[in-house]
């Protein structure tokens, strides 16, 4: 499986020889091309929030919630695929699998600006999602091959840095894209996967050796997208179809369907989408499920801010984004100050004040929501701590994940980890929909967005609750 942050930089190296500036510039090459995947990826995945009423607008008759499946889908395929698309690069090559994805997202990127209906768009961001789990997965073990042992350390912090950047940049660069045509946030890619694709094949470097072991379990990932999508379709559909109707507990039954199945594949094939010794690790299991739990409160918070400042308060797209911005702009600066918070305060301890601080800046929106908001009292104490409370747990708990597995389980457990997450932003989207509704734009209620405000923070006390049972846990460990 390809290397992760998690298993980068072994604990002793050798000092390598000195570098030419050819070496030099190769290497900076390798990490421009790497890094112009890992930002479209991680911009298509938040990106599109900020165009849901330019969408709306644009597909006449359109819900919000048949708009949701443009996020859900993209989230549900990317975290189904994440693990077999990495497995099966580990077999074939991992610049063949690099560069595939990324011919793929460009494609399907191009696909997304043509589409003239919701219908080709999810189909679109299907095989854009494709194309990501392709290439995320394989980006950072051609980097950490094109570097010397002691400099791997700082090309990963590197390169997660620019990912994280690039997301929280997402809603500002959507804003302004958006302003011109939505299509555009969609083109932006093709520039730049082309000349990644051209560049990449002539720098990247060609794996020594693909590894030989049995194929991943791939209608494994099938089962999970099956079983994930049965589940949303029932949340977003059920103010419509009704809770106790046929379609709704037919989604939900096919839901538990499909996840026994996959446990029961899971227990039983040579190569597992999750392995069952990696849910045994009780740590593990732990973070995973506060990570699920904290992803859902992050995608209800994210996507319902987009909705209220554009579909109430009347917002353009970029004024949206730069509604959010003092918050994403904290984000690099909380990214550096965690390291020494987790040395003071352990992971776990920093892990649970991350829940905190994402319930309560969604709680204070619900709170302080009002018919005609200011935006100093209402919306910035909650753009201000919820951005600062996701960067400290999620990156809190991408150390706790491995804490406890063996090194050879590194990389798949830090690929559960991200497919874990995925899903939660899928079930987050979806809660909120079903509590909120799909009401037309600017005809989304106060107490709509109150009630369904309440719930998402809820959820974030959940995950508290959750991150708690870990902070446990390690102490635990620790005496």
């Amino acid at each position: 499986m390809t290397q992760t942050a998690g298993d980068a930089v072994p604990a002793k190296t050798v000092a390598s020889p000195p570098e030419s500036p050819a070496d030099r510039r190769h290497r900076t090459l390798v990490f421009l091309v790497v890094c112009a995947g890992f930002v479209m990826s991680s911009l298509d995945m938040m990106i599109v929030n900020v165009a849901f009423p330019a969408l709306e607008e644009d597909f006449h008759g359109t819900t919000a919630a048949a708009l949701s499946w443009t996020l859900n889908a993209y989230s549900i395929v990317f975290a189904a695929a994440l693990v077999p698309a990495g497995r099966l690069a580990d077999r074939s090559g991992r610049k063949g699998g690099f560069l595939l994805g990324l011919g793929l997202f460009t494609l399907a990127s191009a696909l997304c600006a043509a589409s003239q209906g919701v219908p080709m768009l999810v189909v679109a961001r299907v095989l854009q999602a494709l194309g990501a789990a392709a290439m995320v997965p394989t980006s950072l073990g051609l980097l950490l091959a094109s570097y010397p042992p002691e400099r791997r350390g700082a090309a990963v912090r590197a390169w997660t840095a620019v990912g994280g950047v690039a997301a929280a940049l997402a809603p500002i660069v959507g804003g302004a894209l958006v302003n011109l045509d939505w299509r555009w946030i969609f083109l932006i890619n093709l520039p730049f996967g082309i000349a990644a694709l051209l560049v990449g094949r002539r720098v990247l470097p060609t794996s020594a050796q693909p590894e030989r072991g049995p194929l991943p379990d791939l209608l494994g990932s099938v089962l999970i997208v099956v079983a994930v999508a049965a589940a949303s379709l029932a949340l977003i559909k059920a103010p419509e179809w009704g809770w106790s109707s046929a379609r709704v507990l037919g989604c939900f039954a096919l839901t538990v369907v499909g996840l026994a199945e996959f446990f029961r594949r899971s227990a039983r094939h040579p190569n597992p989408v999750v392995a069952f010794s990696l849910l045994r690790v009780r740590s593990f299991s732990l973070a995973n499920l506060t990570a699920l739990v904290f992803n859902s409160c992050f995608g209800a918070m994210l996507f319902s801010f987009m909705l209220w400042c554009q579909n109430v308060r009347g917002y353009s797209a970029l004024e949206t984004g730069l509604a959010l911005a003092p918050g994403t702009f904290l984000m690099p600066v909380m990214a550096m100050a965690t390291g020494p918070l987790v040395k003071k305060l352990g992971a776990a301890t920093v892990v649970v004040l991350g829940c905190a601080l994402l319930a309560a800046g969604v709680l204070w929106w619900g709170i302080a929501a009002q018919s005609e908001p200011d935006y100093v009292t209402m919306l910035l104490p909650g753009a201000l701590l919820t951005p600062v409370g996701t960067i400290l747990g999620t990156t809190a708990l991408v150390g706790l994940v491995t804490k406890d597995l063996p090194p050879t389980a590194f990389a798949t457990g830090s690929a559960v980890n991200m497919m874990v997450r995925q899903v939660g932003l899928v079930i987050g989207i979806s809660v909120f929909i079903a509590v909120l509704g799909t009401p037309a734009p600017g005809a989304a209620t106060l107490d709509a967005f109150r009630h369904a405000w309440f719930i998402a923070a809820g959820i974030g006390v959940l995950a508290l609750l959750v991150g708690l049972l870990l902070a446990r846990r390690t102490e635990a460990d620790a005496s």
